[in-house]
């Protein structure tokens, strides 16, 4: 991999990751656009620089992530409930993801599959902005308010986000604000349970996949990728962040349209196949 691909590659994790237009399909296709194959090495760099996204959120959400800290070591009783919710959340996505895993990886990995989730997204953003017309982004539940209930069926909704083209924040900001929560509390939520489901992932693929990566990509493509992640994930949701306190996701709903019309452009002159 050269460093103008670990460059891109860094930038479109970064950048895609949070938003809610699915990182992992953006990543295929980017990957399949530069021409590069798909291997055990390239799915744990595709992982692996999720880092970068990672403390990008650390330090927006750094305020309550101390609350959690603080209340895991006893000296924060919100905070210890916030966490056990969150881990109540992220139970079902790592049970299914595990089970699921290689029927994904087999069968849905692939620009046609990566298609049909994306337009899908589209279609659950305006059928949900249409459920929630008149409510403004606060309006609603606050995250102190979270109910282990909702917490679980959060995180089941985040196992949606297996199938690549789908998004994780997509799936658990729609299940947060069907729940009845604000959309800045849905957006909280989804991105305090991303950072510890990015974690896990981050984790055990860098165990599994970490040697093969090092030997057929390299330390300098892996730097590169967890930097520009970083920087533009930073930009990114804090871009996100103000731009939901003002307006909802039909934008988004739009954007996955015009990347859905894309895909079919290219799937259909042969450029991908399905």
């Amino acid at each position: 991999m050269t460093w103008f691909e670990s460059l891109i590659l860094g930038l479109v994790e970064g950048i895609t990751e949070f938003l809610p237009v699915s990182s992992t399909g953006h990543l295929v296709l980017t990957e399949r656009l530069l021409g590069l194959q798909q291997s055990e090495a390239l799915d744990a760099y595709d992982i692996v620089i999720q880092g970068g996204a990672i403390v990008a959120v650390l330090g927006i959400y750094r305020a309550r992530m101390k609350t959690v800290a603080c209340g895991l070591v006893g000296r924060d009783p919100a905070g210890l409930q916030l966490g056990f919710k969150l881990m109540a959340a992220f139970v079902p996505t790592a049970v299914i993801g595990l089970v699921a895993k290689k029927f994904v990886e087999a069968h849905l990995k692939s620009p046609g599959p990566i298609l049909l989730a994306v337009v899908a997204g589209a279609a659950a953003i305006f059928i949900v902005s249409h459920l929630r017309r008149g409510r403004g982004p606060t309006e609603g539940r606050q995250v102190g308010e979270v109910s282990y209930r909702d917490a679980v069926l959060i995180g089941l909704a985040q196992a949606l986000a297996i199938w690549p083209g789908t998004s994780r924040s997509l799936v658990t900001i729609l299940a947060g604000l069907l729940l009845g929560l604000s959309a800045v509390a849905a957006t909280e939520f989804a991105f305090l349970l991303g950072v510890i489901t990015l974690l896990a992932a981050t984790a055990y693929k860098a165990v599994k996949g970490g040697p093969a990566m090092m030997h057929d990509i390299g330390a300098v493509p892996l730097a590169i990728g967890i930097g520009v992640s970083a920087i533009s994930a930073f930009v990114a949701v804090k871009w996100f962040i103000a731009y939901l306190n003002k307006h909802g996701l039909e934008l988004f709903g739009w954007y996955r349209l015009a990347l859905g019309a894309v895909l079919l452009a290219l799937i259909a002159s042969g450029y991908l196949q399905w």
